[in-house]
């Protein structure tokens, strides 16, 4: 059984950092493929982050290339994402996902409101 708990969500200024944590059970956690989505009031949850079983590789949305980075520790079971020069679009709730094989494990998710 996999569980995912989201935190680190919150209200912050335009410009301003927040760093997500999403913390797993299980023992799939150092072979998986760990990712960040969001979804904004209205509109559908879309891909934010992506990272490898071993941290090596990742990927991001273009909305957030260059401000955001995924990053995982095995040992803590723990994946990041540190949100850098926020902006009021980037205002959702925050998600994370755990894919092993072919099973997909969703968080609770966490709201992140940038206020203008």
């Amino acid at each position: 059984q996999v569980q995912l708990v989201e935190s680190g969500g919150g209200l912050v200024q335009a410009g301003g950092s927040l760093r997500l944590s999403c913390a797993a059970s299980g023992r799939t956690f150092s072979t998986a493929f760990m990712y960040w989505f969001r979804q904004a009031q209205g509109k559908e949850r879309e891909f934010v982050a992506f990272i490898g079983w071993s941290g090596g590789t990742t990927s991001y949305a273009d909305a957030v290339k260059g401000r955001f980075t995924i990053s995982k520790d095995n040992a803590k079971k723990t994946v990041y994402l540190q949100m850098n020069s926020l902006k009021a679009e980037d205002t959702a709730v925050y998600y994370c996902k755990l894919r092993v094989v072919t099973n997909d494990y969703w968080g609770q998710g966490t709201q992140v409101t940038v206020s203008s």
